[in-house]
């Protein structure tokens, strides 16, 4: 398949989106034309930031860093300037996921590059990345393990055909190896030896599951895989990818060469050089730990993957809608109870859009997965559940969902009833407190009007909002005849006036 032409997938309107990865050492950013079910990339931009150079131990980030990494954002927001929200999906790897949340990076980034960035955990980056390899591979029923060394962690991932069944994120990159290893930029035998098993402990946990997987051909994607591939070719060692033989000819030839900066290998990039060794060092380890013997090297990685999640959540299916439908099974939620929640959920939300300006398409969905799963907690413990379940949300392995999204989630969830979480919210990114707040207070109504579990259909309720004062009408006097929901009201009344929102109802 040519470098720029991504395999077909049926989408019927011609758009064009673009896919940025803020990763540990680069950020990448690709432009592709979807056109009658095809997917061609038209640009590509690239700048080696090392993000991850700049993180310090106590998780704060170096501010010449964080200007470097600004300034790139900028050149890559002028690119964006007239693409509309939904076209663009911009995501931050790990060096985000480590930083310090009381930093402001995100909020400055998101100004720089004029559209939200996504903070993904580590194993939906793996996920990702293997979204992106499949659909630049020839077709086949083979099982293929894919491994990505990024910056700051490496992915190893095996799955058959477009679909993973394996993900693994673990804590070694190219920088951080690096870092630790070879900060001088001094290559020893003695200390190339402690990066490898640096690397084998890394891997050792999930080793044996791993070797057992029946993988049947090994894939790189990443930069660094690229560029130990460019050496190991340009040198002779290896005509294809990359041989287990010629990664240890390159890993010696470092070590009696003492600096990669006096290497002189062909095929091997001055701005690569900073943290090839550690890069060597992590693939070494990889290969040795699962008994790789011959890599092939991808071009497609992360970013396409995003560019395919992207079609995919237009065309062929939100994956996260299928997260929630697994896990509903998983924890024995009662699917009828929480649909007619979310139905409820759903009327009440169409009557607040305008007066509560929730135009977010996100909205309604994450609404509506906060309705179905509210309940997820029942299965720790009845007594609060909503804390259990908000704990499971917040650090479940949920496919699809960003680490922002299931905070949001979390929250939802923990906020359906009892005490209005006032400071759980206050803590949810500043852009999104506010119609977050407004979004459970939705999900609370809802689940108060179904808290007897009867199937009967319940009176069509009228919603009304003039700032944060809510007015809940029904019709035909049917509050009147129903003292306990009248009760349950005045007590949700006193509930949300301590997040200040005042109810009224009649």
């Amino acid at each position: 398949m040519p470098e720029e032409a991504m395999q077909a997938i049926d989408h019927p309107t011609p758009r064009t989106v673009a896919a940025i990865d803020l990763g540990s050492n680069s950020f990448h950013m690709i432009v592709a034309r979807i056109d009658e079910g095809h997917a061609r990339i038209n640009d590509r931009l690239k700048e080696m930031v090392r993000l991850g150079e700049g993180l310090n131990d106590d998780r704060s980030i170096d501010p010449e860093v964080v200007e470097r990494a600004l300034a790139c954002l900028e050149r890559f927001g002028q690119r964006l300037r007239d693409f509309q929200p939904e076209d663009v999906r911009a995501v931050g790897t790990n060096t985000l996921r480590q930083m310090r949340p009381d930093t402001d990076f995100i909020e400055r980034a998101e100004a720089a590059l004029g559209h939200p960035i996504d903070v993904i955990a580590g194993r939906e980056e793996a996920r990702l990345i293997y979204l992106g390899v499949a659909h630049g591979l020839a077709a086949g029923g083979e099982r293929r393990l894919v491994v990505d060394i990024g910056g700051g962690s490496t992915e190893i991932i095996v799955g058959l055909g477009f679909s993973p069944r394996l993900r693994e994120s673990l804590h070694m990159g190219c920088v951080s190896m690096s870092r630790k290893h070879f900060a001088d930029g001094r290559v020893t035998a003695k200390a190339m030896q402690r990066a490898e098993l640096t690397g084998a402990l890394e891997v050792r946990p999930v080793r044996e599951i791993f070797r057992r997987a029946r993988w049947q051909q090994a894939v790189g994607s990443s930069g660094t895989i690229r560029a130990i591939a460019a050496v190991v070719n340009a040198e002779g060692w290896c005509e294809d990818g990359i041989s287990a033989e010629s990664l240890t000819r390159l890993r010696d030839a470092l070590i009696d060469a003492g600096k990669v900066s006096t290497l002189g290998l062909k095929g091997m990039t001055e701005e690569r050089q900073p943290v090839f060794a550690g890069g060597v060092a992590v693939l070494r380890s990889v290969f040795e730990s699962l008994g790789i013997q011959h890599m092939r090297v991808s071009d497609y990685a992360l970013r396409e993957g995003l560019v395919y999640e992207m079609m995919g959540r237009h065309q062929h299916g939100d994956v996260r809608e299928r997260t929630v439908n697994t896990i509903g099974r998983q924890f024995q939620i009662e699917q009828a109870h929480g649909q007619r929640v979310e139905a409820t959920a759903r009327i009440l939300y169409r009557q607040l859009m305008a007066p509560w300006s929730l135009s977010d398409p996100e909205h309604p969905l994450m609404l509506s997965w906060a309705a179905r799963l509210h309940e997820i907690g029942v299965m720790v413990a009845h007594s609060q559940y909503q804390k259990h379940g908000a704990y499971l949300l917040r650090h479940a392995d949920l496919p699809g969902f960003t680490r922002q999204e299931q905070l949001l989630l979390a929250a939802l969830v923990l906020g359906h009833r009892r005490k209005f979480p006032v400071q759980d919210f206050a803590a949810l990114p500043k852009d999104i407190q506010k119609q977050a707040r407004r979004l459970c207070v939705i999900l609370r109504l809802a689940v108060l009007m179904h808290r007897g579990r009867s199937a009967d259909n319940k009176p069509d309720p009228r919603l009304q909002a003039e700032g944060d004062t809510l007015t809940l009408s029904f019709p035909d006097d049917w509050l009147a005849s129903h003292p306990l929901t009248q009760l349950e009201l005045e007590q949700e009344a006193e509930r949300l006036a301590a997040a200040g929102i005042r109810l009224s109802f009649g």
